[in-house]
């Protein structure tokens, strides 16, 4: 990705759960070189998330950022040392399997747009992540069902979920679920969301949930991938991203069961390192 002024495009629009109303902020400058995939990367930072999303037209999505500065050395991978900038962040929830990551993220990079949950914690790395996002210049936006954020040209990133006012709200359910669609592919990232939420999108959603990959929620745990949700998505590759010989016991073998039979094939950080993901808008394969 080319050293350039950060920017991306967030509209928000009237999906099935929210209000129409409309933001605009173009980006400052055209976006780095051209390519051919939409590249994602589920990374390996042991037990917890960070997926990073480098668009065909050269910008770039975190989705947490584990529970360390592992995510730091993932990051560095294949791009220049000056490389120092990232046009979106999302927090999905205040956990420290989710934020601690970012307190570094932050630290080292120029974030764009901070997209966060109103959901509140007081665990330590809780508290560095909100001080660490305080500090930073970018614009901080609380997520809501029904924003949609076009990153360049080519891709788009839904928010199915939360909706209201999280503030109170347990962490996990306040989760922000992205459904991230390049040409006919779409990756569904949710968070830690339970059960209970997927059941809701689902009868919300239907078959407009459908992506070809399908980060299970929670790591895997049995409190997520419900089957009516995974009949909704219908996931060709379900990632569990989850550290080897974690004390949770991630992944639970009934959400194994319950994704291959609803036609997935699993694959995991804990077994396989960073599993990357591309596509040309028509067909999806592990790199």
């Amino acid at each position: 990705m080319s050293e350039r002024v950060i920017g991306a495009r967030i509209v928000i629009v009237g999906l099935l759960l929210c209000t129409v109303g409309v933001v605009w902020w173009p980006a400052a400058t055209a976006a780095g070189p051209a390519g051919s995939f939409l590249t994602v990367r589920f990374l390996d930072v042991g037990q917890g998330d960070a997926i990073h999303i480098m668009t065909p037209d050269g910008y770039e999505m975190l989705v947490d950022g584990g529970p360390s500065a592992s995510v730091l050395r993932e990051l560095a991978k294949g791009r220049s040392f000056f490389d120092r900038s990232i046009d979106v962040v999302v927090a999905t929830h205040p956990d420290t399997d989710h934020v601690a990551g970012l307190v570094d993220v932050l630290e080292r990079y120029e974030v764009g747009i901070l997209v966060e949950t109103a959901a509140e914690h007081d665990a330590p790395a809780a508290v560095a992540y909100q001080r660490a996002a305080g500090g930073e210049a970018a614009r901080r936006i609380i997520a809501q069902a029904g924003q949609v954020i076009r990153l360049g040209a080519s891709t788009t990133v839904r928010i199915l979920s939360p909706q209201g006012d999280t503030t109170n709200w347990e962490n996990n359910a306040a989760s922000i679920i992205l459904q991230v669609q390049y040409g006919d592919i779409a990756f569904m990232l949710t968070g830690d969301a339970p059960s209970g939420i997927e059941d809701y999108l689902a009868g919300a959603f239907g078959a407009g949930l459908q992506s070809e990959v399908l980060k299970l929620g929670h790591h895997g745990s049995d409190t997520s991938s419900s089957a009516p949700f995974l009949a909704a998505v219908q996931p060709q590759y379900a990632v569990v991203s989850a550290g080897k010989d974690n004390r949770y016991g991630h992944p639970k073998q009934g959400v194994l069961t319950r994704a291959r039979e609803a036609g997935a094939e699993i694959v995991s950080t804990a077994a396989q390192g960073t599993i990357t993901f591309e596509t040309d808008g028509k067909t999806v394969w592990q790199k």
